[in-house]
């Protein structure tokens, strides 16, 4: 979620908000907010939960609501989110302050939380206008990922709240089980290669260290940083966060991690690939080295993290192009996700080992 100041649009056609109801139920609920006229607008990125930008006068929050529509069955929990906030906010400012829950479908048509706004910038798959790169933004923006992963892995989750949302035990267990349950759902057609994969995921389980809050989407588009790149001053995107295996949120972190020597698979395959292609940013080699120094982790088994990582996106593809197949989306550039999941399934079996 980019919350910089130039990536607002008039809000969607359909996604729009009641702006009276919202308007009254911030003057009721929120002592911060100054009485004013409520002005929304909605953030353009981001595929999932909605978030809209409020505000009144200089006051300004964000709302995040579930997108419009039936939505799975545990899926974009907004009362979740917003406990995780409320219980990380105080111990790790970088998750941004929760304001107040909302369990009133009625305001805007469904619950919905709003939170703190931050300005700061935001790197995706180009550098913003009017920042100026060099190799040494990439290696600071690349320390900062390192060090920020490494601090959130540090908080003992008994004494927070997450540890009433959460079961540490049998994770990577549940985690294997239910993508590979995932897969066979959406399968359309036989992907070489993926069965022998799927044993070898579900047979070589690692023994999990100690298990930590992770955030589980950990990705540069989901950090703000400051002007001087000398700070991370948020993380966002905080509703997959759980108590598990450290490793498996580095593993994640680095599938999305993509560098200049990969295969134009990884750079393509989900979009246009991020900046840390550029000069300067760590490889995924030097990020898991600086992890596993500053965090006194043993790394050793994160091919296996970073394998299932992979086979993650690949099923995440396989899901998007049986809702192509069965006609539940008519988007043409879902038609060959099919092949990105054949690229992708060899690409893990190539991460693996003994494959």
């Amino acid at each position: 979620m980019s919350l910089t100041s130039n990536d607002t649009i008039i809000v969607r056609a359909g996604e729009e908000l009641n702006k009276v109801n919202l308007a009254k139920y911030i003057q009721e609920n929120i002592a911060e907010a100054p009485t004013g006229l409520l002005e929304i607008e909605q953030f353009s990125a981001g595929h999932s939960n909605l978030t809209y930008l409020l505000r009144i006068g200089s006051w300004e929050a964000v709302l995040r609501r579930p997108p419009i529509g039936p939505v799975a069955a545990n899926a974009h929990n907004m009362e979740r989110e917003y406990k995780i906030l409320s219980s990380l906010h105080p111990i790790y400012p970088t998750a941004p302050k929760p304001f107040i829950f909302c369990q009133d479908p009625s305001i805007i048509g469904s619950l919905f939380f709003i939170m703190e706004r931050r300005t700061g910038i935001v790197f995706d798959t180009k550098i913003p206008d009017g920042i100026v790169y060099n190799k040494e933004v990439g290696q600071k923006i690349s320390e900062l990922m390192v060090d920020k992963l490494v601090q959130l892995h540090s908080i003992d989750y008994t004494k927070t709240d997450l540890i009433h949302l959460a079961k540490p035990e049998g994770f990577m267990e549940r985690q294997v089980l239910g993508w590979i349950k995932r897969y066979e759902h959406s399968k359309t057609e036989e992907v070489p290669g993926i069965n022998v994969l799927m044993k070898w995921l579900t047979e070589n389980i690692p023994i999990s260290l100690e298990p930590t809050i992770i955030h589980y989407d950990y990705k540069l588009n989901n950090a703000m940083f400051s002007a001087d790149f000398n700070k991370m001053i948020g993380l966002f995107d905080w509703e997959m966060t759980t108590v598990g295996d450290p490793l498996a949120d580095l593993g994640a972190a680095m599938s999305y991690w993509i560098e200049a020597d990969d295969s134009d698979l990884l750079k393509s395959a989900l979009g246009t690939p991020p900046i840390t292609i550029m000069e300067g940013f760590f490889t995924r080699e030097q990020f898991i080295e600086k992890y596993a120094t500053k965090s006194g982790r043993d790394v050793s088994n994160i091919h296996y993290y970073e394998t299932f990582a992979y086979f993650k996106l690949a099923v995440i593809c396989q899901q998007i192009y049986s809702r192509f197949v069965k006609g539940q989306t008519q988007d043409q550039r879902f038609g060959h996700f099919n092949q990105f999941v054949c690229k992708l399934i060899k690409y893990a079996r190539n991460t693996a080992k003994g494959l």
